[in-house]
């Protein structure tokens, strides 16, 4: 859409396909880790093998991988921001609270004293964050503008995704 708008940038695009890659991942690393450590995965699980409950990795070296994959999406977001505004500080402080409010959400879907995603929250927080911030976000990261127009795209992709969330979780 920016791009038919005439804003289109293909490091923006890059960086932000990238660091929204880096932040799937982290979700992705952190739920196998969340579910081996809550008793949520076991030998029983149907599905794919996971890595820490099937003893492929430990526990300490799926920490470390997080911790990487967070460093390298905080590295990535940065790049992005900087490309994306330049000296513009308001903005990239918007946003990266947005990217730390993301990173927090993709760890503590599962990991924590009180993981959302096991109280039925996760729902709410991947059609925000896969569907209104993704959209829109990227959006604006090119345009620097927002319109009434996006909601349609931002409601759908953040509906996709969240019924994706809910297939994985029937199956498990």
């Amino acid at each position: 859409m920016a791009a038919s708008r005439g804003a289109f940038d293909g490091t923006i695009m890059a960086l932000s396909l990238l660091t929204a890659i880096l932040l799937q991942i982290l979700s992705n690393l952190a739920n196998d880790y969340g579910d081996a450590v809550s008793g949520a995965d076991n030998g029983e699980r149907i599905g794919p093998q996971r890595a820490v409950v099937s003893g492929l990795i430990t526990q300490k070296q799926m920490c470390v991988a997080m911790g990487l994959t967070a460093l390298a999406a905080v590295v990535s977001g940065l790049s992005l921001l900087g490309c994306a505004f330049g000296d513009q500080w308001l903005q990239i402080l918007t946003f990266v609270v947005l990217g730390g409010a993301a990173i927090v959400a993709a760890i503590t879907y599962t990991v924590g004293k009180t993981p959302y995603g096991y109280r039925g929250f996760g729902d709410i927080s991947v059609f925000l964050f896969f569907g209104l911030l993704g959209v829109l976000g990227s959006y604006y990261l090119f345009t620097k503008t927002l319109a009434w127009d996006l909601l349609l795209p931002a409601t759908a992709c953040g509906l996709l995704a969240t019924a994706v969330l809910n297939i994985n979780n029937v199956r498990d």
